[in-house]
């Protein structure tokens, strides 16, 4: 329904007898919808008794039981500016919009019981102001660094001169964010590890977890032909696979791509199939203006088997789990920055994985007891390892097992959101920051 000043209040699914059960009033906050938090609010619905409210921009679906209200940005500001001043200026206009509709539903009367989001845009940045006295508890990605982590870790594509101080400007909103009365919490220990000691203590790692039923191994699956699209996989076929968000260096197209050729003149039976985007989610474009994708096709040429090289784009999730559970290798690879969702949801299918050894991955997997892990850098250690895995069925069985596993063990749904309910009981109910750090260390 239509509020003041044009905000747009989404109710639809949402019982009206719902609101006068008992529950807590959760506020979220996120550019996209329902982003990080889809595992949560799906939970929130299933205990039932809460009023959810989730402030995002326009033009994305809605959940059964959460009412959507969406701002709508204004033009970028134009500035003649290095680009982090052009950032904070975009997260302080998103700031002031999301404020503005916090003040709407406050002046509709809904005063959230906590408020969850994530500090990457700049979104929560003036939510104190509306509601002073509300407990907020945000996601912490990722802190910059000029050396020692993604920037200069390629040396294919050394950072330019005097970059440094443009790196660490683009810190700005994280110590934005740090500055503020809320607590936060990271994914993995290497994310939460990026952001200064100081902050560390303010902030809670909360593991995430997977749907381990719906993402498990299917033993059945390589005994069958295996469909995606026009794309065919025989039961005589190997399949290796690689899934990104997006094709690009940060998550090692590029050297995976190189890989290929080798893989292909050593296997005749092996099919590849990649899922991605030829967007960039991390870092630039390609020198020549081209995708990724094109850029590197150039690149090889006659080198690569082009038949046996299948670009499926972005697909639906029920085929991404059946690519998973079909895989006899997937290759995940990603420079030293914030691990993927794929990447948990390989282990959770069960896939022999040969990984990039970078500190990301390194917090999930060992090598030789749940995956293979190569030097990222190195295309043909990539494709020696998933030989490897192909040619030692031995050795494929007992990582396929393991890595599962070491899925049941950290990846578990029921024990993140039994975690992440703790912590916000604990914020909510106004537990002291010192008593809250040693409760969920």
């Amino acid at each position: 329904m239509p509020g003041p000043n044009g905000l747009v209040l989404e109710t639809a699914g949402v019982p009206e007898e719902q609101s006068g059960r008992q529950g807590m009033k959760y506020l979220f906050v996120h550019q996209n919808f329902p982003a990080q938090f889809v595992h949560l609010l799906r939970d929130l619905r299933t205990r039932g008794g809460n009023e959810i409210v989730f402030i995002s921009e326009t033009g994305q679906g809605h959940m059964p039981g959460v009412r959507r209200v969406s701002y709508r940005l204004p033009p970028p500001v134009r500035m003649a500016a290095p680009a982090p001043v052009a950032e904070l200026a975009r997260a302080m206009q998103r700031a002031a919009e999301v404020a503005r509709a916090a003040r709407t539903l406050r002046g509709l009367g809904y005063v959230p019981d906590i408020i969850i989001g994530h500090h990457g845009w700049g979104e929560m940045l003036e939510l104190a102001d509306v509601y002073p006295d509300v407990p907020m508890l945000g996601y912490y990605e990722f802190f910059y660094h000029p050396t020692g982590l993604d920037v200069g870790f390629d040396p294919e594509f050394a950072p330019a001169a005097g970059v440094a101080p443009l790196v660490r400007a683009r810190n700005t909103l994280n110590l934005l964010a740090l500055a503020g009365s809320g607590w936060g919490h990271s994914p993995t220990r290497f994310q939460r590890d990026t952001y200064p000691d100081w902050a560390r203590a303010r902030i809670t790692l909360l593991p995430e977890g997977v749907d381990l039923d719906r993402c498990a191994p299917d033993p059945q699956a390589a005994t069958q032909p295996f469909a995606l699209g026009d794309i065919h996989v025989g039961t005589d076929e190997k399949l290796v696979t690689y899934i990104a968000r997006d094709l690009e260096p940060y998550r090692g197209f590029h050297v995976f791509m190189r890989a290929l050729p080798h893989i292909l003149r050593q296997r005749g039976d092996v099919r590849v199939i990649m899922v991605g985007g030829d967007g960039v989610s991390y870092g630039g474009r390609a020198p020549d203006g081209r995708t990724w994708r094109q850029h590197m096709l150039a690149e090889l040429g006659s080198t690569l088997d082009a038949g046996r090289v299948h670009f499926a784009g972005k697909v639906g999730y029920g085929d991404f789990c059946r690519l998973l559970q079909r895989s006899d290798a997937h290759v995940y690879l990603t420079y030293p920055f914030v691990a993927s969702w794929s990447l948990r949801e390989a282990m959770a299918c069960g896939c022999a994985i040969v990984g990039s050894r970078t500190p990301p991955v390194e917090e999930f997997l060992r090598d030789g007891r749940t995956a293979r892990l190569v030097p990222f850098l190195e295309p043909r250690r990539i494709a020696e390892g998933v030989l490897e895995l192909l040619e030692d069925r031995r050795l494929a069985h007992r990582l396929r097992a393991n890595v599962r596993t070491q899925a049941e063990r950290m990846l578990d749904m029921h024990a993140y959101m039994a975690r992440y309910h703790r912590l916000i009981g604990q914020l909510a109910g106004g537990m002291a920051h010192a008593a809250l750090t040693d409760a969920v260390a």
